[in-house]
């Protein structure tokens, strides 16, 4: 049986109208395509789907039993290529995302505006995880897209560099000294919590110079390390790039090392074996700008 989609979709017109000429009309194609189709059809199911009058044809039974399952058919494929155009065109869909939280309100946030103000029908989900945990929403299906710490190694994910940043300390006061590691880790110190990776980071720049960290106060957001800092509770390590307003009006300075802090990079990574969804393309067309 070579039945193609074309007849099939001719077939309902005429079974719609109950008038080849009509179906004709309405398909842009002459009177006589249409009766080509049919024939053809009816000699493919070999069986007969209309009986011809004067006035036009009226459906046999077998015509009616094709008709229903047909109309039901084409319209079933008719939403799914509905969908994918809105999908493509964005005006429906969904854009999940993974990041910290200082990520997300430091980087990430000026990025979602712009992706809304382009595609306001699409809805927006953001979870804010630690890189460990965003790998596992990676993973899971979840999330598509995940803000997280290089390197990584793993034949599942692909990670794309969208930043570099770079970890700094930080006083209330200025001063001039330059201190080494292990002078400033008898200060009193402001850091991350040791669960989050920018804290890891930190505590292994340190101990590959034999020094450990012992910090006075340990908070969970960089906006709190910021204000601790600028309230004089001690030295605060923050990312220099997310601090330059405060940098820039002297609510804080900062401290010089004799061994600063290497920058490190951050991307944002998918599932290799999985296609990304039109919203995720976009919004990744947005970063690279």
């Amino acid at each position: 049986m070579n039945i193609k989609l074309e007849q099939y979709k001719i077939f309902n017109e005429a079974a719609s109208t109950l008038s080849f000429s009509l179906a004709a009309r309405n398909l842009f194609i002459s009177q006589s395509a249409v009766s080509q189709a049919i024939h053809v059809l009816e000699r493919e199911l070999n069986t007969q789907l209309f009986i011809r009058q004067s006035k036009g044809v009226i459906l046999t039974q077998e015509g009616q039993m094709l008709y229903q399952k047909i109309s039901q058919a084409l319209s079933l494929i008719t939403s799914a290529e509905n969908q994918i155009g809105n999908l493509r065109e964005l005006t429906k869909g969904e854009l999940t995302i993974g990041a910290g939280d200082t990520l997300s309100e430091n980087y990430i946030m000026p990025y979602l505006v712009s992706f809304n103000q382009l595609y306001p029908q699409v809805t927006i989900k953001m979870v804010n995880r630690t890189s460990l945990e965003i790998i596992h929403l990676l993973k899971s299906g979840q999330i598509e897209i995940g803000f997280i710490n290089m390197p990584l190694h793993d034949d599942s994910i692909i990670i794309q560099e969208c930043l570099q940043v770079h970890d700094i300390f930080v006083s209330k006061t200025k001063e001039d000294k330059i201190y080494s590691l292990q002078d400033l880790s008898n200060q009193p110190l402001i850091l991350l919590e040791r669960s989050s990776n920018s804290r890891q980071f930190v505590d292994h720049h340190f101990a590959s110079y034999g020094v450990l960290l012992t910090p006075s106060i340990e908070l969970g957001s960089h906006d709190l390390l910021l204000e601790a800092a600028k309230n004089n509770l001690g030295k605060a390590c923050v990312i220099k790039e997310f601090s330059q307003a405060e940098l820039s009006n002297h609510d804080i300075y900062e401290i010089s090392l004799e061994h600063s802090l290497p920058k490190r990079s951050i991307g944002y990574a998918y599932l290799s074996r999985k296609t990304l969804t039109p919203a995720s393309l976009k919004f990744i067309e947005l970063l690279k700008i």
